[in-house]
């Protein structure tokens, strides 16, 4: 008679261990939802921080803007903030060349233009306007060079197509950038 009731006892825990796995298996598809809810509003994120306004250009992770009027330098950076940015920070050769790529896509030409970086605040001490680290410099040989109090960067300067620093007053294009 122990025996039996040992017997049933196994019996009757064998088929609550059972039912629990079933209870689990058929609650693990309503989690499947909302997992691929999860994954499409992810993918959505992805896919939205992919892509830039109208008018302007993905170039690594961020949005790039030539303005083909001439502007003074503060002007330029007045205006790329009106448009939700600053004036283009550069951070590697290789975005250097894929955005004098776009000015010569929008030009047919390499015109010189206002890129981001000032010496305004302190003579030879360079910053980006908006507010990242000048960790990759492109000046031409003997920039900047600070000649006539040049405290403003522009790009595609004499034969290299390299930096020079000029004076802030002078009117050239520019290039805009979001993050």
């Amino acid at each position: 008679m122990k025996v039996l009731a040992v017997f049933a006892l196994v019996c009757a825990m064998m088929a609550l261990t059972s039912a629990e796995a079933v209870a689990e298996a058929e609650a693990e598809p309503e989690a499947e939802p909302e997992k691929a809810q999860a994954e499409e509003l992810d993918v959505a994120k992805r896919t939205c921080f992919r892509r830039c306004p109208c008018g302007w250009t993905r170039i690594g992770h961020r949005c790039f803007r030539y303005i083909c009027h001439s502007l003074t330098w503060p002007q330029a950076e007045r205006n790329c903030v009106s448009l939700g940015g600053h004036l283009a920070s550069v951070h590697s050769v290789w975005e250097y060349r894929r955005i004098r790529l776009l000015v010569f896509k929008k030009t047919r030409h390499h015109p010189q233009a206002w890129l981001g970086a000032n010496d305004r605040c302190q003579e030879g001490v360079w910053r980006w306007s908006d507010g990242s680290r000048l960790n990759y410099k492109g000046w031409c040989c003997g920039e900047p060079n600070n000649a006539g109090n040049q405290d403003c960067l522009q790009m595609n300067f004499g034969g290299h197509k390299c930096w020079d620093d000029r004076q802030c007053h002078h009117r050239l294009p520019s290039v805009c950038v979001r993050n």
